[in-house]
């Protein structure tokens, strides 16, 4: 060593120290009186509470507004409209549009949503800086309202021009009525062309239930030689065109005595 040289020592923070070590463990919450309580049972218990005071609340909603249901799915019944529950009422609209159904469909039901819902991952990319207000991050504050503002409108349209009468009627459950299929007014009624709207039980296929009509033996007859017209449209055909007045009347009398059980 050369004279006039000092002796200078270099210390490396990545070599951690023995000594001054210290086991990862939280203190304890005795260390902050009147911020903090134990685990059990104090916080432990108000959570239960908040989480009955929830639990009442539910089951007394769903007592006093029970879900509305519908008759049993019956797969051979085209007419059926079936309708989605509310949070994809707007997904239902769009499918509703010329450019999202027929032969653009795929756009509606899988490209439309995939770019909606996968933009979703790239919301973390979007805006990375630090700050907060909604005026000072354009971007992501853009897309979150036009999300909304698409969800919100494609709602309201499909609530708007949904027909809820027809709906109701098409899911209306029918109480089902033991049918005599010995009667001779039943084998008149399966030879005819009603049975192809109505059903082999009379409880409605395309055309509605013949059960429990409330109509007379005459009124009955009536429809099936005429039909059913409403504001100038023909709502039903004329059933019976070939067959004898007697079997009509046997026909008529049959039906009109159908009660449900």
């Amino acid at each position: 060593m050369h004279r006039g040289k000092g002796m200078k020592f270099v210390g490396d923070s990545r070599v951690p120290s023995k000594e001054f070590r210290k086991p990862n463990i939280p203190k304890d919450y005795s260390e902050y009186p009147g911020k903090t309580e134990a685990f059990w049972p104090n916080f432990l218990l108000k959570e239960w509470m908040i989480g009955s005071v929830f639990l009442i609340g539910y089951l007394l909603l769903t007592v006093a507004h029970p879900s509305p249901l519908e008759g049993q799915a019956d797969p051979t019944d085209t007419a059926y409209i079936p309708l989605p529950d509310w949070y994809f009422l707007f997904l239902y609209q769009l499918l509703k549009y010329e450019f999202a159904s027929g032969p653009f469909n795929v756009v509606g039901a899988i490209i439309i949503p995939g770019l909606a819902f996968g933009a979703l991952m790239l919301a973390p990319f979007l805006d990375r800086g630090p700050e907060r207000r909604p005026s000072k991050r354009p971007l992501p504050t853009g897309f979150m309202l036009l999300g909304i503002a698409s969800i919100i409108f494609l709602t309201y349209e499909s609530v708007a021009n949904h027909d809820w009468e027809a709906a109701a009627r098409q899911g209306e459950i029918t109480e089902e009525a033991e049918i005599d299929t010995e009667d001779p007014g039943y084998e008149i009624y399966t030879q005819s062309s009603c049975i192809s709207c109505h059903g082999d039980n009379l409880e409605g296929a395309v055309g509605p239930t013949l059960v429990g009509t409330g109509l007379s033996p005459e009124e009955i007859a009536e429809i099936a030689v005429n039909g059913i017209e409403r504001d100038g449209a023909q709502v039903m055909p004329p059933s019976w065109e070939d067959g004898s007045e007697e079997d009509l009347q046997v026909m008529a009398e049959f039906i009109a005595g159908l009660e449900a059980e």
